[in-house]
């Protein structure tokens, strides 16, 4: 079976968590956390970087930060993984999702523009924050956000868990990358991302208060220098020395994997060309990673869920993308702009196998077996190109 996405593991990883084993610091104190932290921050182009176990921690505490709260509004991307929307339910905040916008798959920044200004216009209530998911690897047009925060306050948290490495190639953002440009950014080190820790996250900032603020929310709040005193509710979200161990040594392959990813994006859209399907989204004014490479079926009525059922049987590991958010039980009820672009994007798209280790003769098997499935799936009954 081809994988969808695996971690590409080796020498280096098991020298770091050897010499881990050894210090005998294999828990939240140790020094590659350190390290892990310092280096990252360093890569993406950051001032402070704070560890955590999950990237849903990291969310969670850096829209806590951000401001995130009850009787406040977050904006969220509509289509995106669940985990984004968790994290700000967990502040006790009130959602509002939107749309994608259909280059990117990414939120319709300008939509959200827009209407905020309107809301301010007529003196409705406008979003505290803005957590804007950088989908699937690919930048999502932020200088609409910034705009947002020049004029209003709003504070613009990133989720970039999906897309480490990736950056901006024009405007007031170029050459950053994702993650560094909001009051905080956020990835994730799950064993599917373009670097993993086994599960990790990581909070990034310029702003030394937040960082600060970030490094004691995740240890408990416990204040320095005190015996078991803590000052406020805080969580046990900080990342181990082992798992730092495995995180630094990915993130110095950091450069060799986007490379792969990359490469593999490359070659999908060459292979794809004659098939009835759109290719990876790569806007011009950006720099994707590729973390998965996703496609849109353009056969009206093809089911991509039969799709990726006929390439498991082809030993081709794909999947379907996300529901949108407002389809989500919890978020049914969740106040939304839109939302026709990320249904059509459930409707029509699927992953495909990603892995940085995919050899090239997989990576033709994949292709193949999907220039022969397209004219012989079965159609989903009523379904909507």
């Amino acid at each position: 079976m081809i994988p969808l996405a695996e971690p590409v593991l080796g020498e280096l990883e098991a020298r770091y968590l050897t010499e881990c084993v050894d210090s005998g610091y294999v828990s939240s104190v140790g020094p590659f956390v350190d390290r892990f932290e310092q280096e990252f921050a360093t890569a993406v182009g950051a001032a402070f970087a704070v560890a955590c176990a999950s990237g849903t921690a990291a969310l969670h505490v850096a829209l806590r930060l951000a401001g995130a709260g009850p009787g406040g509004l977050v904006a969220v991307s509509d289509f995106t993984f669940i985990a984004s929307a968790n994290a700000a339910a967990y502040t006790g905040a009130d959602i509002l999702l939107v749309d994608s916008e259909p280059d990117t798959w990414c939120m319709n920044t300008e939509l959200l523009h827009d209407e905020v200004v309107r809301r301010a216009n007529v003196g409705e209530r406008l979003p505290d924050v803005v957590e804007v998911v950088h989908v699937l690897g690919h930048p999502a047009a932020i200088e609409p956000l910034l705009e947002l925060r020049r004029r209003f306050g709003v504070r613009i948290v990133e989720d970039a868990a999906e897309a480490l490495g990736a950056s901006w190639r024009t405007g007031r953002v170029f050459s950053r990358q994702v993650g560094t440009v909001g009051d905080l950014g956020c990835y994730s080190f799950n064993g599917n991302k373009i670097i993993t820790t086994g599960g990790g996250g990581m909070i990034v900032t310029d702003d030394a208060r937040l960082a600060a603020a970030a490094r004691h929310l995740t240890t408990q709040a416990k204040v320095t220098g005190e015996h078991y005193v803590h000052d406020t509710v805080g969580y046990n979200y900080r990342l181990t020395n082992l798992a730092a161990a495995v995180g630094l040594a990915q993130l110095e392959r950091l450069p060799e994997l986007l490379r792969a990813k990359r490469a593999i994006a490359d070659r999908y859209r060459a292979g794809l060309g004659g098939l009835p399907m759109s290719p990876p989204p790569a806007a011009a004014w950006a720099a994707p990673s590729f973390w998965l490479s996703s496609v849109l079926l353009e056969a009206s009525g093809q089911d991509p869920g039969a799709v990726v059922a006929a390439l498991a049987d082809d030993g081709v590991g794909a999947r379907r993308l996300w529901p949108p958010l407002h389809r989500q039980r919890p978020y049914r009820s969740a106040e939304r702009l839109g939302g026709a672009v990320a249904d059509g994007l459930f409707r029509r798209g699927l992953s495909l196998p990603s892995s940085a280790g995919l050899t090239l003769a997989d990576q033709q098997r994949v292709v193949a077996a999907l220039a022969s499935l397209l004219g012989a799936v079965p159609a989903e009954r009523g379904t909507a190109p």
